[in-house]
């Protein structure tokens, strides 16, 4: 969820359902591409609309909600088969969505559907076909593989988990060593998000056979170390990230290092993260400045001139600064705020971070909001830009 907004203890909703639609809706509506094998619905149409089908026949209503959290939704009608059906009064963003049915007050999940966390719970998800679905498409070109790693945290007193996705080729070329990208998820999700929500791999994948990026490795782990709810007193404000930063730093990346062929440097190591992710990466980076030389935040924050003057060596140390936002996510071009502090210009803060000589790019994703869709696209534009020495 955006970090700010999650601060005012309030997120938007993942869909456009709310969008004036004049419309008729075409009668065009296919399977979700993320149905469970030989389900029928959900449904999606040319337009985006989403179509719904649940077959409860001893229920008194059935809603359905869409976006992380579950916000809005759409009531479905029962017909006289015992089935609930109905489509979104308008079309949805293009993308991932999660959503959530509504049964007589209690919360389920779609059995047609396959499951995501997200929400500190598995989610049902749907995906609207996007316009520019080519850069995270399956395609026939080599791919990487992504493994699940235990590794202790002395800290912690726990075995811990991430994901980790090696390039193309990573078996075979025995002699060569990559960089490495540690890739954070946003509140309520966990380390299985941007393989499976976010497609990182994929997109990597792509990248790589195009020739645009460079092979590097990512890390996916699991952020939230100590408990943050937005909406809770103190919320994300009050959160500490010291614990989380002692087991990505002293236990985690030495751990990476030991197990791949790492370039085990800061000029080879980056951090970025989404939404909540985007905000411990923005506390992180600039604490270690000799083990990271990238900072990526998605959804997450931005940072100002004022921020770079007050962490020595930022401006030496640090040799890409990347921000972006979904077009949605921006009012009149600035970032909500928590209450109290007023909105942020994140392109002006770019823009500043620039005319001062840094390397500073700022992206904005077209008809999207705080959703996977800007995320993906956002990670698309940021792996070029990476390791490029």
């Amino acid at each position: 969820m955006l970090i700010a907004a999650a601060l005012a203890g309030s997120a938007p909703a993942g869909a456009a359902s709310a969008q004036a639609v004049t419309a008729p809706v075409a009668e065009d509506f296919k399977p979700s591409s993320l149905n469970q094998p030989g389900q029928d619905y959900p449904q999606v149409n040319s337009q985006g609309h989403a179509r719904f089908r649940i077959v409860a026949p001893a229920a008194q209503g059935v809603k359905v909600s869409l976006g992380l959290g579950g916000r809005g939704g759409t009531t479905l009608t029962k017909a006289p088969d015992g089935a609930w059906t109905g489509t979104t009064a308008g079309p949805l963003d293009e993308g991932f969505h999660y959503y959530r049915l509504t049964v007589d007050g209690g919360t389920f999940n779609d059995p047609g559907t396959l499951n995501f966390f997200g929400s500190r719970r598995w989610e049902s998800g749907i995906e609207i076909p996007a316009k520019d679905a080519d850069f995270y498409a399956l395609k026939d070109v080599p791919h990487g593989h992504v493994q699940q790693v235990l590794f202790p945290s002395p800290s912690t007193g726990t075995q811990r988990r991430a994901f980790v996705y090696t390039p193309p080729g990573y078996e075979k070329n025995q002699s060569d060593r990559y960089p490495v990208l540690y890739l954070q998820h946003g509140w309520g999700e966990d380390e299985t998000a941007w393989s499976n929500q976010g497609r990182a791999n994929l997109i990597l994948d792509n990248l790589i056979a195009a020739g645009k990026t460079r092979p590097f490795i990512i890390v996916m782990t699991y952020g939230m170390t100590n408990d943050v709810t937005p909406g809770r007193p103190g919320g994300l404000s009050s959160f500490d990230i010291r614990p989380f930063q002692t087991v990505l730093v002293k236990e985690l990346i030495p751990y990476v290092d030991r197990q791949f062929r790492t370039l085990a440097d800061q000029r080879h190591r980056a951090m970025a993260g989404l939404s909540m992710g985007g905000f411990e990466t923005k506390l992180i980076v600039p604490a270690n400045l000799d083990t990271f030389a990238y900072i990526g935040l998605f959804s997450g924050g931005s940072v100002s001139l004022e921020d770079v003057n007050k962490i020595p060596g930022f401006r030496d140390k640090i040799k890409l600064t990347f921000v972006s936002f979904g077009s949605r996510e921006l009012e009149g071009g600035t970032m909500r705020g928590p209450p109290g502090v007023p909105p942020a210009d994140p392109r002006a803060n770019a823009e500043a971070l620039k005319r001062a000589g840094l390397n500073s790019v700022f992206y904005v994703s077209p008809e999207t909001g705080h959703e996977f869709q800007t995320w993906r696209r956002s990670l698309h534009e940021f792996a070029p830009l990476l390791f490029r020495d």
